[in-house]
């Protein structure tokens, strides 16, 4: 078990009442502490900037592209892990603004959610459902019923920013670290607004969580709504993130086929030439349209590198076909606009996909 180093110290209104973290649950016994400060644990977020949580160095973002940069803010894929003893837990999240979309639940795109960990499986126990009138963060609490030690994770939303994230306790409870993940070096995805989890109702039922739940493994969500089109900046910047596989899934946000075809194959060798043994799944696109030519080319652009990966003598690479995912009796069921997955889309996509990862971390 990891060390239960108590934390009652770490309350800064113990140190300064004026620094007392304010709040209207309706509790008088509530403590809370800052996540981004041990024994909680950070996971999916640059750790090397937590001024607000962001998910990679804000310099290199930049570089990118206007959009990467603002999406960088997003939070799909960070969790916060930590064990305690109280009979509840309660959030207050400090978040500049609530981004609602009209096909997304607001609990997926802005709120949090919560899972019990137990010996490598884990349980869905609440979702933090904002207010629909929040405006700068909200709070919310989970009742268990009962005072006994218990391994937590806590997701943050997929579509939005969040500068602090307080989780409270009762009173005079503990607060420990939590055991790690089973595999601990992440798996790296890399991709388009699916990857960054639109349109999961919360933020547990996107596909790399669904996978990482399955298999108790870490992972790390480069999802870039509309904006993950394999430029050479982020190539680089992936290239150099220490991870167990890497999923490259960005053929929806390639403007054209012609791009696709100039900017994938490159990806994969900047990428081969850092990485040598690092297994790499290559993901086409999921679609409803299995028909459409253009889609059908964007495939085999992606099969051409693939092949060329295996031509070469490269045999930790794997292809996972989206056109696929989609299809079959409820084929009809697993979109809510044609293109971006509802839960039951991501738990298709999770089968496929987590498919592939089990299979590579088990190499």
């Amino acid at each position: 078990m990891a060390d239960k180093k108590r934390i009652e110290e770490d309350n800064i209104a113990n140190i300064d009442k004026n620094l007392e973290v304010k709040t209207t649950l309706g509790v008088d016994d509530v403590v809370f502490y800052d996540t981004k400060k041990a024994p909680f644990k950070l996971y999916g977020a640059c750790k090397e900037e937590l001024d607000v949580f962001k998910r990679m160095p804000e310099n290199i973002a930049e570089t990118v592209s206007n959009g990467v940069k603002s999406l960088n803010f997003n939070t799909p894929g960070i969790r916060v892990r930590f064990m305690t003893d109280s009979d509840y837990v309660a959030i207050k999240a400090v978040m500049p603004s609530l981004r609602r979309m009209s096909h997304m639940a607001l609990t997926g795109s802005s709120g949090f959610d919560m899972y019990l960990i137990e010996n490598g499986t884990y349980r869905y126990i609440k979702t933090f459902v904002p207010p629909q009138d929040a405006e700068q963060g909200y709070e919310s609490i989970a009742y268990f019923g009962g005072k006994k030690n218990r391994c937590l994770e806590i997701n943050f939303p997929l579509y939005s920013r969040v500068d602090e994230l307080y989780v409270g306790i009762r009173t005079g409870s503990s607060v420990y670290e939590c055991d790690g993940y089973k595999y601990d070096k992440p798996v790296l995805y890399y991709g388009s607004s699916i990857t960054q989890g639109g349109c999961a109702s919360k933020p547990g039922n996107s596909y790399q969580s669904i996978i990482s739940h399955e298999l108790d493994c870490d992972y790390i969500n480069l999802g870039f709504s509309g904006n993950a089109k394999g430029e050479k900046e982020i190539a680089e910047y992936v290239a150099d993130v220490d991870c167990s596989v890497f999923v490259c899934d960005y053929d929806y946000n390639a403007p054209t086929v012609d791009y696709l075809r100039e900017t994938h194959l490159e990806l994969y060798k900047i990428y081969r030439a850092k990485n040598p043994d690092t297994p790499i799944i290559f993901v086409s696109a999921p679609t409803v349209d299995a028909g459409n030519k253009n889609k059908i080319d964007r495939k085999q652009v992606i099969l051409d590198t693939y092949n060329y990966a295996i031509s070469n003598g490269d045999n930790n690479v794997s292809f996972v076909d989206g056109m696929e995912m989609f299809g079959g009796k409820y084929g009809n069921v697993y979109t809510v606009d044609g293109t971006h997955p509802n839960d039951a889309g991501f738990l298709r996509m999770a089968e496929y996909i987590g498919g592939a990862v089990e299979k590579a971390l088990k190499a």
